[in-house]
């Protein structure tokens, strides 16, 4: 990540936190990342990992399409490529592109996902993400995704449905990148 977007994830997880009265130490308990490193993120010290994002984002109730949406942007039905933040991974690589438009107040969110070959991201399963469900539907390459105790592989035009919280890691055991949409529903807001 660059330093610019360091100091915007910083500055929307800080901002997230007071929206919802929280100190540090309470957005660590219910997270399970330390008060330090949220510290960290905060004042752009530290890069969050997927794995840590997520749970960040889980215990502050919003998924990271919404994490990611441009705060303040003009509402509007479509959202140009070039336009669609984007987010790489600083621990497996990956790129994570929030395609649906933001502020529309739909419940669904779409996300683009390349992932590199030989990349793994494992997950702890977060109780705040029980509410969001989602849709892995693969596009190229081949995946593997751990849904509480089943494995599965994935191929080309496959899709699997499952509870946000019972997602326990992506893995491209492959020698090529895999690319899938994510189609989250987030529940209730």
């Amino acid at each position: 990540m660059d330093a610019y977007f360091e100091k915007r994830v910083g500055e929307q997880v800080k901002r997230l936190r007071g929206e919802r009265n929280l100190t540090l130490d309470q957005l660590a308990e219910l997270s399970g990342v330390s008060r330090a490193m949220i510290s960290r993120i905060e004042r752009a010290e530290a890069s969050p990992t997927a794995a840590l994002l997520a749970r960040l984002c889980s215990a502050l109730g919003v998924s990271l399409s919404v994490f990611f949406a441009n705060a303040g942007q003009e509402v509007s039905p479509i959202v140009r490529r070039e336009d669609q933040p984007v987010w790489r991974d600083p621990e497996s690589g990956y790129l994570r592109r929030a395609v649906s438009p933001g502020g529309t107040g739909s419940r669904v969110d779409v996300v683009e996902v390349e992932f590199p070959p030989g990349a793994e991201v494992r997950f702890e399963g977060q109780q705040a993400s029980r509410v969001q469900w989602q849709h892995v539907w693969l596009f190229e390459g081949e995946m593997e995704l751990t849904v509480g105790e089943t494995v599965y592989t994935l191929r080309p035009g496959d899709c699997v449905f499952m509870n946000i919280g019972d997602v326990h890691g992506f893995r491209n055991a492959t020698s090529k990148p895999a690319r899938y949409a994510v189609v989250i529903d987030l529940g209730h807001r």
